[in-house]
Parts: C-alpha cells; structure tokens; sequence
C-alpha cells in the first residue's frame, strides 16, 4: 500500500504538481495552505491497487470517495458483494466535488455506499 509523504498513513491521490501521495488528512491540509495550490489538480489512487485512476480535482478540500481503476473493478465489486466495504478515514470539514462524466474506465463509490440498495 502506497503511504502518505507526510504522516504514513494509506496514500488516497497523488498530487502531480507536488510529485507526492497524500491521505485525505495531509491533502487537506497542504492545499489549503493558499489559492495557488488548491490549483493542484490531483488524482485519487485506486483502493485496491494504488495506481491512479482518471479521476481528478482540484480545491483546497475535496470530498472524500473511493475510486477503482477499470482493471480491478472486478476485485471491488467482490469487495462490495462480500459486505466489507471500503473503510475511509474520518473527513475534514469541507469537500470538493468532482465531474464524473469522463470516468467510464473508473468505478467511484460514494463513501456511503450502501450494498443493500443495488
């Protein structure tokens, strides 16, 4: 599992502009720190894998979701079916949003999915 450069934590999106892998926590906090940065475009890395996903946003906090690569979509949705769902760290006040209307390579599942629903 890939960690967060700053606190070690599991690594959620990878910041391009910075070259590094951050949690929700640190991301948070790094691109808060002025409008230049909240600029940063970055990409939320695959849950099962770690690799980045076409996934992208950019703010100074961005709400938290997960994001599957196309080629473990198979891998979450055992995940999903199985009852265990994707456990995320408690977010920071704020969130972003994000278009997902170019991600058909990419499964991104609320963090409050609910498997009972499908």
């Amino acid at each position: 599992m890939t960690s967060c450069e700053l606190c070690r934590s599991p690594a959620t999106m990878f910041c391009a502009s910075d070259q590094a892998s951050l949690c929700w926590v640190c991301d948070s906090e790094v691109h808060s720190a002025n409008f230049l940065v909240a600029r940063h475009s970055r990409s939320l890395l695959c849950q099962v894998c770690q690799s980045t996903t076409p996934w992208s946003a950019s703010g100074a906090k961005l709400g938290q979701t997960v994001s599957v690569c196309k080629n473990c979509v198979g891998a979450a949705d055992r995940v999903l079916s199985g009852g265990a769902l994707f456990q995320l760290p408690t977010p920071p006040d704020g969130g972003g949003s994000y278009d997902d209307t170019d991600d058909e390579d990419a499964l991104v599942v609320d963090a409050d999915y609910d498997d009972e629903r499908r």
